[in-house]
């Protein structure tokens, strides 16, 4: 019997001890072991998931940008107004309209006849002729020739270029004055795009830069008259291009525009989103070098759809920078690209194709 008892307290023994290694076992495998082994949070290196592209050589434009009115070519020193809005010549009463909107005219032709209170427009046209033989059998005075003719011009609107009728305001019957508009007369083949640059952007310009009308299809052409004033009313500065004869564009027009001011060619640059300024307003990018990235100061220049012109020593195009992801990003730490949707480990520059 004492024997019995002395085999089953040893058993007992054996499995007390084996629940304690067990214990000691599970309890290391947790991370409950010796604090000295365990990592922390110093010897632990990050990996930042991020997107990447490629530093490129590319030619980007500078532009002033602004909203412009397609309007008749104003005058220049070869040519006169391509037309617009032509009032009565003096006061009185239509007597007939002698054109409809899109009728093409030609320099000289009679518009709109008038009636005033001390001639009708087919007795003063009578009289002009009848002067007119007059003088030629030497019966009467050039003075009285002139005087005629005279009369005859103020009630009649003659059309100043030749051109489309794009707008008749005048009925018969109606009563005007010499400020009332009566048709508007365009050469449609000679017309400009006006617009008002900022003062603040006007410095900018100069004559024969490039001008892209942003219609559908665009239409390009160059800035041939800056205004040496300042309008008051708006603080702006107007400027004219005109627009090549097949244009398409319509007088009225409102459209957008861009004036290119400036080419910078052969420079580098990376997506917009690559570049990050801080709180100095100092700028850097993200290099990628290996498996890890550093932050680099950058000087930035012109922008132009999505890109942005940086300087900096040493860098070239090909070389990867991070786009998403740069913002907030640590002076130095591994990463782990996924571009295209694809997460993979950087292990060189080359990894990372140029976003297109």
């Amino acid at each position: 019997m004492k024997v019995k008892s002395i085999v089953i307290g040893g058993v007992m023994l054996l499995c007390a001890g084996a629940a304690v290694f067990g214990l000691n076992k599970l309890h290391s495998d947790s991370g409950g072991g010796d604090p000295d082994d365990q990592p922390t949070e110093e010897n632990v290196t990050p990996v930042i998931n991020v997107q990447t592209s490629a530093v490129q050589r590319v030619t980007l434009h500078q532009y002033v940008t602004a909203f412009g009115t397609i309007e008749p070519a104003p005058a220049t020193a070869d040519q006169p107004s391509a037309g617009g809005p032509l009032a009565a010549p003096s006061a009185g009463v239509v007597a007939r309209v002698a054109v409809v909107a899109g009728q093409h005219v030609n320099k000289g032709d009679v518009l709109v006849e008038l009636n005033s209170s001390s001639a009708t427009f087919d007795y003063a046209k009578a009289e002009v002729e009848r002067q007119r033989k007059l003088f030629a059998d030497q019966n009467t005075s050039a003075k009285n020739l002139a005087d005629a003719e005279a009369q005859l011009a103020s009630l009649q609107l003659i059309a100043p270029v030749s051109g489309t009728v794009t707008r008749v305001m005048a009925r018969a019957g109606q009563a005007v004055d010499a400020s009332t508009v009566l048709v508007e007369v365009v050469d449609l083949d000679r017309l400009a795009v006006s617009a008002s640059i900022p003062a603040a952007n006007a410095s900018q310009l100069k004559t024969n830069q490039e001008v892209q009308v942003l219609t559908d299809p665009p239409v390009t052409t160059s800035l041939y008259f800056i205004s040496p004033s300042i309008e008051a009313a708006d603080g702006t500065v107007l400027s004219h291009a005109l627009v090549p004869a097949d244009s398409g564009l319509r007088p009225g027009q409102f459209v957008p525009l861009r004036i290119v001011t400036a080419v910078h060619t052969n420079i580098l640059a990376v997506p917009e989103e690559s570049v990050v300024t801080d709180e100095d307003n100092k700028s850097f990018i993200v290099l990628v070098k290996g498996n890890e990235a550093a932050q680099k100061p950058v000087t930035t220049g012109v922008r132009e759809n999505g890109l942005v012109e940086i300087e900096a020593p040493d860098l070239k195009p090909g070389d990867t920078v991070v786009t998403t992801g740069a913002y907030g990003f640590p002076e130095k730490a591994k990463i782990s690209v996924g571009n295209a949707g694809e997460t993979s480990e950087a292990e060189s520059p080359t990894n990372s194709a140029p976003e297109k």
